[in-house]
């Protein structure tokens, strides 16, 4: 299995025969499987309604919920890595292929992680500021040097660092957002209009910084 954009841990052993079932899936029972991942990944807290959509799903599929919930882990697998990564679309498909998904169902979720990326985003940085206390944050653009003579300019990236309270102790949380996740870091965390955010890019994106802090 090649390297994963989403985490860099041990994939388990199911995930491979679980993605083998999603190609067994026909485009609908997919899209409609999909549709109930991002009620759920865009609505976290409707955690009964998840598993109301899940088990009306596998009665009308005629798959039994016990392997269905196996199927939906390991297919939540990316994108719980992608929403701490900030990866792109084109990320998620290329991990989803990597793990075994068909391209076609690999696109088809990466183009609606694409539409809700927006949504996620800003979830993604509410909860970590709502479960924790926020003391200091810093932020910077950069640009990644191109992979090749085709791509010289490379990828925007946003990094942010936080600082939260956890009890009587801080903690340094790290989080970088690739192109299009970028505005929206800059306009829910720091109250920026757009105008602001392009100044802001305007001005220091131009200029790489190294991809550690």
């Amino acid at each position: 299995m090649g390297r994963l954009h989403c985490t860099q841990d041990p994939v388990p052993e199911a995930v491979g025969g679980d993605m083998q079932q999603l190609n067994q899936l026909s485009a609908q029972q997919f899209s409609a499987l999909t549709e109930v991942l991002f009620h759920f990944l865009t609505e976290p807290k409707e955690v009964e309604r998840f598993l109301a959509q899940l088990s009306e799903f596998a009665a009308t599929n005629q798959i039994s919920l016990g392997p269905l919930r196996s199927i939906v882990k390991s297919l939540l697998l990316v994108p719980n890595g992608a929403l701490k990564k900030g990866l792109t679309a084109e990320q998620v498909r290329a991990d989803f292929m990597t793990l075994g998904l068909s391209e076609e169902k690999a696109i088809y979720f990466s183009e609606k992680w694409k539409q809700n990326a927006p949504t996620l985003a800003r979830w993604a940085v509410g909860q970590t500021l709502m479960i924790n206390q926020l003391v200091d944050m810093e932020w910077k653009f950069g640009v990644t040097s191109g992979s090749s003579e085709l791509e010289k300019v490379g990828s925007i990236f946003l990094q942010l660092k936080l600082v939260v309270k956890k009890g009587n102790q801080t903690e340094n949380v790290y989080i970088e957002h690739r192109l299009q996740g970028v505005w929206t870091s800059a306009v829910v965390v720091h109250g920026l209009s757009c105008s602001e955010a392009c100044e802001i890019f305007l001005d220091q994106g131009s200029n790489p910084y190294p991809p550690h802090w």
